[in-house]
């Protein structure tokens, strides 16, 4: 039943300086709009804890924790369909839902906040969204290692001139730089493996750091969000706030980092002076002054946005390293880097997808790169193979490198057997890892729409 004041603010800030409240709200009203379906699954899991605990009289009954759960399931159908509302009285995604069960449920939608603190609240709202953006990540890092993948394979033999420093070095190909790239991408996934692990453990119940005197069961709250377990140390659960988003933030970094020097290849090889590659025109932009121009702006770009998600990840690293124990206020600009290195970095590899599945090559230009001394190396090993000593192999081919005017490249490119060379790729490996990651991402992906489907019926 409602009461007269259902409507009322949740938290009194009628004291508080209009310009101190505005800089300390920050940008929560519109960051946390993203957190809305997470704060009604923690909200979901916590009532039904509360309907649980054994007290006399109980907190919430059955009935009323069903009535607040059928409640949330509405607020997630707003909040997916895009007309969820944060009032600037509200202040943050919490206090909005709180409203919101209260205008619907009167008293009852009072006693949700029973032994919670809004950071306990943000924080489990955050590993939650943490572990679906994630996840939904991962599919995008074997989105772009395959495209790779696919175009190694579609031209695995075409030689392509291998280099150090930037300079002609030995001979190599096609399939050996597209899976060498495929093979560091989906390398990365390590990194997100590890932030996803960090990220296992439930912070609900430590409150504001320090617990609260009722018999919260923490346990079984983990269990319903789809947690391994809990922070065990409520302090440690408050302190964990800011470090799980620095490790994502370091995964995204790293692998924003990998995705770069990708970019950067696909911008020098397909600049005229190499020709190798060519970037589909509908991918790059023209010039305000110059007819002729088709510019690789996106991969510029994407070298530009790795120094910002970098940048994310010192941002945070100094905002935590002086930080004394216990919940601060600044924890909370830990958020917004976080959300936006994670989606730069989904972003960016959705672009860079599309820009490889649209990328040709040009095997006249990548023939024609092949000069006598990139050769040399090959050369010298022959004739360590017929018993010269590799000092004096490789003096003799240096001195003369004209003799290696007359060089195959394929001949070069089917040389090589050993594993991970030119004629030594296993694109069967590739296919077997990516089956593997993708059914792995899935089955993680099933288990959370179970939890939410369990508490929510969404």
């Amino acid at each position: 039943m409602k009461t007269k004041n259902a409507t009322e603010k949740t938290i009194t800030d009628n004291t508080v300086d209009a310009d101190i409240l505005t800089y300390t709200v920050g940008e929560d009203p519109v960051l946390d709009l993203d957190l809305a379906v997470w704060d009604c699954m923690g909200t979901a899991a916590h009532v039904t804890m509360l309907s649980e605990m054994k007290v006399t009289p109980p907190v919430v009954t059955k009935k009323e924790s069903a009535a607040v759960k059928a409640e949330l399931a509405n607020i997630v159908r707003l909040a997916r369909a895009g007309k969820f509302v944060i009032r600037e009285d509200d202040q943050d995604v919490h206090m909005a839902v709180e409203r919101m069960l209260t205008e619907k449920l009167g008293d009852l939608g009072k006693k949700i906040h029973t032994g919670r603190s809004r950071n306990d609240q943000v924080a489990v709202d955050v590993r939650l969204h943490i572990k679906d953006q994630l996840l939904g990540m991962e599919t995008e890092v074997y989105d772009l290692a395959e495209a790779l993948v696919k175009f190694g394979k579609k031209h695995d033999r075409v030689p392509m001139v291998g280099r150090t420093h930037l300079q002609p070095a030995m001979p190599s190909s096609v399939g050996v730089w597209a899976t060498g790239h495929a093979e560091m991408i989906l390398t990365q996934t390590r990194n997100i493996g590890a932030a996803f692990d960090m990220n296992a453990f439930s912070p609900l119940g430590s409150a504001a750091g320090y617990g609260v005197p009722l018999p919260l069961d923490r346990q079984r709250t983990a269990r319903l969000l789809g947690f391994s377990g809990t922070i065990h140390n409520v302090f440690g659960a408050s302190m964990g706030r800011g470090e799980d988003e620095a490790c994502v933030i370091s995964a995204c970094a790293q692998l924003m980092c990998v995705l770069s020097r990708l970019a950067e290849d696909m911008i020098l090889f397909s600049m005229p002076e190499f020709g190798y590659f060519r970037l589909p025109r509908e991918y790059c932009t023209g010039s305000s002054i110059m007819p002729q121009k088709f510019n690789p702006d996106v991969l510029e770009l994407v070298r530009g946005k790795t120094a910002q998600v970098v940048g994310s990840l010192t941002a945070a690293l100094t905002l935590l390293h002086a930080m004394p124990g216990g919940y601060n206020r600044d924890l909370q600009d830990c958020k917004l880097l976080y959300m936006k290195a994670l989606a730069t970095t989904r972003t960016t590899l959705r672009i860079m997808a599309k820009v490889v599945k649209g990328m040709s090559i040009d095997e006249a230009k990548l023939r024609a790169g092949f000069t006598p001394g990139v050769f040399a190396t090959d050369v010298a090993l022959r004739m360590v193979a017929q018993g010269v000593p590799w000092r004096e192999a490789y003096h003799d081919v240096r001195d003369h490198l004209e003799r290696l005017e007359d060089e195959d490249p394929d001949a070069a490119v089917a040389a090589k057997t050993h594993e991970g060379t030119t004629g030594g790729l296993d694109y069967g490996q590739y296919a077997t890892l990516l089956k593997a990651g993708r059914e792995g991402n899935a089955a993680n992906r099933r288990a959370f729409a179970k939890c939410l489907k369990n508490l929510l019926g969404v």
